[in-house]
């Protein structure tokens, strides 16, 4: 992988997220390894997915049971022979959270555990020597009456819930019901807990988006029992001090700050104050309501990492199918007077290759020109739509690695090993 010095600070480079569940067979294994072989091929330099832990309601990722554990549900060999070597070593080395995983998942939970390590590092290894690496995602919740829920009910509040309040998506703001963290119960113990959960992600990734970074300034919070997040009030969170506590123990990791939605300025000064890249998503940067919007190509600062969209957003083709004339009108001025002359979607996928941002993330769904039907996920909705989209088995063809590369070496974003 490429970067330039310092721990968040990359070359100009791309990457695509595909989560594996969206791999043809949904699992590890040779698939994935294809998939490692078909960014190079294209010039990519990243691969990033979702959270890696075993799923919760609806399948989402975000509601693990565990902030720890690897999702088992993704081995391609689930029955591979494990020895009590294996085993033991797990043990010495996740002592901290291991043992409240067995208590939780029961019988084979450690075994399973080995076998994701296994697996999950040699596609990591096998990325790396292919100069791709790794980008995970870390949820800032986890789930209610989960695994460190059960083992650590001091660390959490009661009487309380997490959610987002209302804006101009929802009047009824979004009502997530994750526990909520006791953050001066943390302090206490010096944010081990935090501290743990960032040196088992560094082990697995080598780059960490941290999801809903402005919890961390101010996060709402939501009476146990209310029906929607609407009557939720605004409380203080950890701030600095827990990035400094983790940096004590664990040095500079590289981090990306998930900082969409209400952001305020306290929030972002945090997040330039800790040196974290932010996102800017160019789905967001079409809005006559937002001029001044900070997802507008001038605004961007290169630190910052630039997305067609998210998992939370519809596909680049759904997107431009669903504008309003104005929205259409502002997206085809700028794509013309960029000298863009393309399909609409892999417009905005060449018009965010043009940011200045450093890093550049592609929706594999957007690079296959698919439509809403592929969308991965829809905020406030639960159902069997969400979190099931895979790749058809003959998605990844030479042609398109190339159309990709060529839209990459243009934007003067291939890695040193290929241009």
């Amino acid at each position: 992988m490429t970067r330039l010095s310092g721990s968040t600070r990359y070359a100009r480079v791309n990457g695509v997220q595909l989560h594996p569940t969206s791999l043809p067979g949904g699992r590890l294994g040779d698939e994935a390894f294809a998939f490692v072989d078909w960014l190079a091929e294209a010039g990519q330099s990243w691969w990033q997915t979702l959270p890696l832990g075993p799923t919760g309601e609806g399948g989402s990722p975000y509601k693990s049971p565990s902030a720890f554990a690897g999702a088992a549900e993704l081995l391609a060999d689930p029955g591979a022979p494990v020895s009590a070597a294996e085993i033991e070593a797990l043990r010495e080395r996740e002592a901290y959270w291991l043992p409240d995983w067995e208590a939780f998942a029961g019988p084979g939970a450690v075994a399973d555990q080995v076998r994701f390590d296994r697996e999950w590092t040699a596609l990591r290894e096998y990325a790396a020597e292919r100069g791709v690496g790794i980008i995970g995602d870390l949820p800032i919740y986890v789930a209610a009456e989960g695994a460190d829920h059960r083992a650590h009910p001091e660390l959490f509040q009661t009487g309380a819930q997490a959610g987002a309040p209302p804006d101009k998506f929802t009047d009824l703001g979004q009502l997530w019901g994750n526990p909520l963290y006791d953050w001066p119960a943390l302090r206490r113990r010096r944010y081990r807990w935090w501290v743990e959960r960032l040196r088992r992600t560094s082990r697995l990734v080598d780059l960490s988006r941290i999801d809903h970074f402005r919890g961390f300034v101010a996060y709402w919070s939501v009476p146990e029992g209310a029906a929607d997040a609407s009557g939720g009030h605004w409380a203080r969170g950890p701030g600095r001090a827990l990035f400094e506590a983790i940096r004590a123990e664990l040095g500079d990791l590289p981090l990306v700050a998930e900082n969409l939605g209400e952001i305020t300025p306290p929030v972002e000064r945090l997040r330039h104050e800790l040196n974290l890249p932010g996102m800017a998503v160019m789905q967001f940067a079409f809005d006559p309501d937002e001029p001044k919007s900070p997802y507008k190509l001038p605004r961007h600062e290169e630190n910052d990492v630039v997305y067609t969209g998210t998992h939370d957003h519809d596909t680049a083709r759904g997107w431009y199918e669903s504008l309003k004339p104005t929205e259409r009108d502002d997206f085809e001025r700028e794509v013309t007077e960029t000298g863009i002359d393309d399909d609409p979607w892999w417009s905005l996928i060449r018009l965010t290759m043009t940011s200045r941002c450093h890093l550049c993330m592609l929706q594999m769904q957007d690079v296959l020109g698919l439509g809403s039907e592929a969308r991965m996920n829809t905020p406030g909705t639960v159902g069997p739509q969400n979190w099931s989209w895979r790749m058809q088995k003959d998605a990844l063809t030479p042609e398109l690695a190339q159309r990709l590369r060529t839209a990459t070496a243009a934007a003067n974003r291939l890695p040193a090993r290929s241009s």
